[in-house]
């Protein structure tokens, strides 16, 4: 599939009608230091106690898109702790709304592997740059229901984590895109000062598995529903479990 059959998706910027590549890149500077500080001063100062499971799933090679519940700004601080290069050697590669990348902040955020999602003029630039990145073997985080929930449970996916990973996966045989669900709890809606941080990364589900035959737009967007009803039902299940698990750890303290 050629990058120009790629289809719209809700993901570029646009200037004076053309379309603006959705660029990114990890400065060599930058980058190694905000790992630095976030993984031995930033998270262990101020959080309490930190537990991660299932690191073993996230791979040190090959396209990997993490696929996070969004539950505060710390997120995007805290999968670079549990899945970043002091565990795996990797960067991430963040998708981010266009409206994140302005000013100071944008000028740190695109140094530090982010990319611009325009929600509101959606075209094809920046689900082109993802899958590059997926092509290049990278590590991209898209969190799939969209912008940051409060409430401890599974809202609706956003389609375009699927349709991403799908057209990547569809542009080269064997490319094995991988898609991890990843659980972020705090134990509170505003994590404050030495709140708890849970983070439970899922057994990856292969995206050629929704991959057939037939390529037309057609199947490649059923595959692409499948995959979102899948990834839901992974979510469900780990919030699930990580809720039971809490709630017997708390009973097993009280007796």
């Amino acid at each position: 599939m050629k990058s120009s059959e790629l289809p719209e998706s809700s993901a570029a910027l646009v200037k004076g009608g053309a379309i603006v590549p959705s660029q990114s890149r990890c400065s060599p500077v930058l980058t190694p230091l905000a790992y630095f500080l976030g993984q031995h001063l930033v998270v262990p100062a101020y959080f309490g106690p930190i537990t991660i499971t299932g690191q073993h799933h996230v791979p040190t090679a090959g396209p990997v898109i993490l696929a996070p519940t969004h539950r505060a700004r710390w997120d995007s601080i805290l999968l670079p702790y549990a899945a970043g290069r002091a565990v795996t050697g990797r960067d991430l590669r963040f998708m981010v709304t266009a409206d994140e990348v302005k000013g100071v902040q944008g000028w740190f955020i695109r140094r530090l592997g982010g990319f611009a999602v325009n929600v509101r003029r959606p075209t094809v630039a920046s689900l082109r740059h993802g899958i590059e990145l997926l092509l290049e073997g990278e590590m991209l985080v898209i969190y799939p229901e969209g912008g940051i929930r409060r409430e401890d449970k599974i809202h609706g996916l956003k389609p375009g984590l699927a349709r991403l990973a799908v057209q990547a996966e569809a542009a080269k045989a064997g490319l094995g895109v991988q898609v991890l669900p990843v659980d972020i709890y705090y134990g509170a809606a505003y994590p404050g000062w030495r709140s708890p941080a849970q983070i439970h990364i899922g057994a990856p589900l292969p995206v050629e598995a929704y991959l057939h035959s037939d390529e037309s737009p057609e199947a490649l967007k059923a595959g692409a529903a499948q995959l979102t009803k899948d990834l839901k039902v992974c979510l469900e299940s780990m919030v699930s479990i990580r809720h039971d698990n809490n709630v017997a750890s708390e009973t097993s303290v009280s007796s």
